[in-house]
């Protein structure tokens, strides 16, 4: 079975394509440590469940998809959660855009399978 991660981008906050990309590689690091510090055990302190295994393994497959704003990049994130799917939010501290404001900018949303994923992000826009 195929596995993969979505980046989700909010493309309403208009940021600088730079800042895009970091913000999308924070969440990306970000789904993937939590998951992994959340679920310690063993040895080696971490067992991932087969899917995020086979991720590691295989294909570190990512799709970027976008979002016009905050309200349905949380329902998405809430939704995999819910779902127990790896994910992670990313809120920016506002240093280099935003004047100062944290802003909530993107979410990575597994990897998981293909299939899990895509009963939550599959209606996405490609970026």
């Amino acid at each position: 079975m195929n596995t993969k991660q979505v980046i989700i981008i909010r493309k309403d906050l208009k940021m600088r394509r730079g800042k895009e990309i970091a913000q999308g590689a924070h969440a990306s690091n970000a789904a993937l440590t939590k998951y992994m510090t959340k679920n310690k055990r063993g040895w080696w302190g971490f067992y991932p469940p087969l899917a995020m295994e086979n991720w590691l393994e295989d294909s570190f497959r990512k799709i970027v998809v976008i979002v016009n704003t905050e309200e349905e990049l949380l329902d998405l994130y809430n939704r995999a959660k819910d779902n127990d799917i790896p994910s992670a939010l990313i809120t920016d501290n506002g240093a280099t855009e935003f004047h100062g404001k944290k802003t909530i900018t993107c979410c990575a949303i597994g990897p998981d399978y293909d299939e899990k994923i895509d009963n939550i992000t599959g209606h996405l826009k490609l970026y």
